[in-house]
């Protein structure tokens, strides 16, 4: 599954970066979706109410990230540290990011951690961790 109209993604440009800056030379593609194998599974492990837990198919996780800039605008995304086990093909990457809340116009900035397994130089399953409450403050009508 090729991915049209990348513009619909621009607010996610600074993850899609340093994601590809951390996996680079560990899986095939040019971009991040290009990474993913097409039944990709991704866990949302610490997250918001009413966000899904657990994505599976590329094509779902992609229509998910397409609403994305509805929500958030990233400015940045950064601050990266990776750790590979060779063994397990298991990545681990931890990053931030700053940028706003669309509807509010608030600050926001956020921490994560994601372990990612990859087969056959493919994203086959990620688990994802972040600060919740980042996510909620940004998103309060009052903040």
């Amino acid at each position: 599954m090729s991915v049209e109209n990348l513009e619909d993604f621009r607010a996610l440009d600074p993850f899609f970066r340093t994601i590809e800056q951390g996996l680079k030379g560990r899986v095939d593609g040019d971009h991040f979706f290009d990474f993913l194998a097409e039944d990709v599974v991704f866990e949302y492990v610490v997250t918001v109410p009413d966000y899904p837990r657990t994505v599976t198919g590329k094509a779902n996780l992609v229509e998910l990230y397409r609403g994305y800039g509805d929500t958030f605008s990233l400015d940045f995304c950064g601050e990266l540290r990776g750790y590979f086990d060779p063994d397990a093909s298991v990545a681990v990457l931890e990053y931030a990011s700053r940028g706003r809340a669309v509807r509010t116009g608030t600050s926001y900035a956020n921490n994560y951690i994601s372990v990612i397994t990859i087969s056959d130089r493919k994203i086959t399953h990620w688990r994802d961790y972040l600060n919740p409450l980042a996510v909620l403050t940004a998103l309060a009508p009052d903040s």
